[in-house]
């Protein structure tokens, strides 16, 4: 963990012993407590690589800095590949990323991505449709509230991988989700 693994796994023999789940929470209190060491962040520099030179890394690079500036709650971005996810993930940012995708096989392969929450949804067709969907997103899954910031990521022309080029910070008003009970 305190190498910046993506993922604590079982191995198969201790995941069908005779105590999985008192493994996992083990697992799981290690995590938060090495988390929440002050000297957690100071170690995960050493893992920083510089950019690559391309507007996809340096919005990544970007999205992190902002973050922390305005005190934004969370990271949402739209990707097709996962290529924008992994790129932001790279960047070990200090607030966890929404990573929103029309793709069933990318949100499940980035389900063990260092700080993402992956979830498969309906593609965007507009800039509008985008802020929109951001915003009911992140209320829905829990990651902001009334007032909050997010930073959202994505590329136009929309639907078309390896094209971001946009990012934009949004406010949570709070009123996002009247009448869009069950829509994703």
């Amino acid at each position: 963990v305190y190498d910046g693994a993506d993922a604590i796994m079982l191995s198969a023999e201790s995941a069908a012993g005779a105590w999985p789940v008192e493994s996992v929470a083990m697992m799981d209190a290690i995590g938060v407590s090495v988390e929440a060491d002050p000297e957690h962040g100071d170690r995960m520099h050493f893992t920083v690589m510089k950019p690559d030179p391309t507007t996809a890394d340096a919005l990544a690079e970007a999205a992190k800095t902002i973050a922390a500036t305005v005190s934004a709650v969370a990271i949402i971005c739209f990707t097709t590949s996962g290529s924008t996810a992994r790129r932001i993930a790279r960047e070990r940012p200090s607030v966890p990323l929404l990573v929103l995708t029309p793709s069933q096989e990318t949100a499940r392969r980035l389900g063990l991505l260092w700080g993402t929450h992956a979830v498969h949804t309906r593609d965007v067709e507009s800039f509008e449709d985008m802020v929109a969907k951001s915003k009911r997103m992140a209320l829905r899954h829990g990651m902001a509230k009334a007032g909050d910031r997010v930073i959202v990521l994505a590329g136009v022309p929309f639907r078309t991988p390896g094209s971001t080029n946009v990012l934009h910070v949004v406010r949570i008003v709070g009123d996002e989700l009247k009448g869009h009970h069950s829509q994703v």
